[in-house]
């Protein structure tokens, strides 16, 4: 599909204000328009600190959970901390365990196990919590759809409090507390908590209940950011505060675990690039093969030795993920080319044989390849499980809520979502998700290249890279800088990385700048030598140069029309 580019336009006169008002530069302003951010936010977004976190108990139904929680600690009641087996989830538990245990609470933690339970609370993991002595269950991470599931919990004597973020479905279930700000009666400003967020917010609460200073909740931030960040949620607002922070606590963590999962990934820099593709995929492999129980464990270990042989595990059944991937990925292309899916508004992928774990990985590879909804299904049990993913701009959330007579369950946001059906529906089902998917194919008819700023040669300086640096850390809502570079002429071209990646040589006057294209080497011909191009890309320091010099990294380019 042909790429368009959206170079974004700016009131002038609002630059101006935002420039004199909070002292920074016309990209900086640019940058700040770009991302939505009100005038009257721009001094928290660029300045935030943990004093700006709003108070948890304007969390609807906070003051509920917390007074259960109390009362199971003065009772000596056993507590669950029931999770999800994603990033996520292992956070949220993780964070909510070492609280509540330094309380001296008695906790236990349940995870389900991906491939023979399937996503959420069962009516089979709570019979099997109910005989060990539990009598609270706290959700992280999820229940907000479990109204059947919470019943039963009921009926054999257990009380549940649902900590969740997920979309909310119109019949709640029939919890003690159900603490989700994206209740529909919830006044919290910020609705964008991951459910690690919610966690924290929790124990924050109970914090606040129990006169402990604020060093007992905020110390457990880098384990909170790890979660927020992978989680894809939007880092603005809360989230940002909690990732910026949470990002500087990692340097110096004192998580043992996590200083061996910091060893293991080796990144240059502690970013949220590095816990998007070097934590979270290892941290998340355990739960795609099989249970997460392991990474929770690293994150709850105390003893260096025994983490790092954890982190290696991780490692290693990361890169058996990586394999299934692989083979999943080309299975998927065949059948895609096979039956001319890609003429679709959708594309709907069945295999019996798929591991559940890795097919939501597949989806998001070919939303980026396909640029349209992908859901891929595969069977456990007897059901149908899938996983789903989408361009932004379109809501997967509001297509399956227009399928759910076909579905027997599904949850999740607006860019991803999981979901199971009976086989014999699977049909019917994929004629009905391609309808809503066409109903709405206005929302991604054209993949679109959203770009912040037109730079020029005179851009190219120590100021822009500490504006990039500035709007840190990075992720939904305010991803990495776009910048357009007009009618620069070729130097050089060649290709590295076995003709995998194209590096360029640009010259604007005098002045020689690089740019390197990843995956784009079989764009080579499409340039010659002399040629004056327009680019569009991220804008970072090359380290590898001495000194260092600034680079571009390509996502598209064209010749320049005169």
């Amino acid at each position: 599909m042909q790429k368009v580019w959206n170079l974004k336009k700016y009131d002038t006169e609002l630059i101006r204000k935002i420039k004199d008002t909070y002292k920074v530069s016309d990209i900086m302003a640019k940058l700040l328009i770009s991302r939505n951010i009100e005038f009257d936010d721009i001094g928290n977004f660029l300045n935030g600190t943990l004093e700006d976190l709003m108070d948890p108990y304007e969390i609807k139904d906070m003051d509920k959970l917390v007074e259960r929680i109390d009362k199971a600690i003065k009772d000596k009641e056993k507590i669950c901390i029931y999770g999800d087996y994603d990033v996520d989830g292992i956070t949220s538990i993780t964070i909510m365990y070492q609280f509540l245990t330094k309380l001296g609470a008695e906790v236990m933690y349940y995870l389900p196990d991906r491939l023979l339970e399937g996503y959420g609370i069962n009516n089979n993991a709570l019979d099997e919590i109910k005989k060990q002595g539990v009598s609270l269950v706290i959700t992280v991470d999820c229940g907000i759809t479990a109204v059947e599931e919470v019943k039963h919990a009921k009926e054999i004597g257990l009380d549940i409090c649902i900590t969740d973020h997920h979309e909310c479905a119109q019949d709640l279930p029939d919890a003690l507390a159900i603490v989700n700000p994206k209740r529909k009666d919830d006044t919290y400003s910020f609705k964008f908590l991951a459910g690690v967020g919610v966690a924290f917010k929790t124990i924050s609460a109970v914090a606040k209940k129990y006169n402990l200073q604020e060093e007992e909740y905020l110390k457990y931030l880098d384990i909170v950011s790890i979660g927020t960040i992978s989680d894809i949620v939007p880092l603005v607002g809360e989230n940002r505060i909690i990732s910026k922070y949470g990002l500087k606590m990692m340097v110096h963590t004192k998580n043992i675990g996590l200083k061996a999962l910091i060893k293991l990934v080796n990144s240059k820099e502690i970013d949220s690039m590095m816990v998007s593709f070097g934590m979270a995929p290892r941290i998340n492999a355990c739960g795609r093969m099989g249970n997460a129980s392991a990474a929770v464990k690293l994150l709850l270990e105390n003893d260096e030795k025994r983490a790092e042989q954890i982190a290696l595990e991780l490692d290693k059944l990361n890169q058996e993920r990586k394999n299934v991937e692989t083979v999943i990925f080309e299975e998927s292309l065949d059948m895609i080319k096979k039956n001319g899916l890609d003429k679709k508004n959708s594309i709907v992928l069945y295999n019996s044989s798929w591991h559940n774990g890795v097919i939501g990985i597949v989806a998001s590879r070919l939303v980026n390849l396909y640029y349209k909804p992908v859901i891929l299904l595969t069977k456990e049990n007897g059901i149908i499980r899938g996983s789903g993913r989408c361009p932004s701009g379109f809501s997967i959330y509001d297509a399956l809520t227009e399928c759910k007579d076909y579905v027997i369950q599904f949850g999740g946001h607006e860019l991803a979502a999981g979901l199971s059906i009976l086989e014999e529906n699977i049909d019917d089902f994929i004629n009905a998700f391609e309808n809503a998917c066409r109903k709405k194919s206005d929302a991604i008819s054209e993949q679109i290249i959203e770009i912040d700023a037109q730079v020029e040669r005179k851009d190219l300086n120590s100021q822009i890279i500490k504006d990039i640096r500035e709007m840190k850390p990075y992720g939904q809502s305010n991803q990495v800088p776009v910048f357009l570079y007009k009618g620069i002429k070729v130097s050089a071209i060649r290709t590295i990385k076995e003709e995998k990646h194209l590096k360029l040589v640009l010259k604007d006057d005098r002045s020689l700048i690089d740019a390197v294209g990843f995956s784009m080497g079989a764009r080579r011909d499409e340039i010659r030598i002399g040629d004056k191009i327009d680019v569009v890309g991220t804008i970072e320091l090359n380290s590898y140069n001495t000194p260092k010099t600034i680079q571009f990294v390509l996502q598209d380019f064209k010749k320049s029309v005169d």
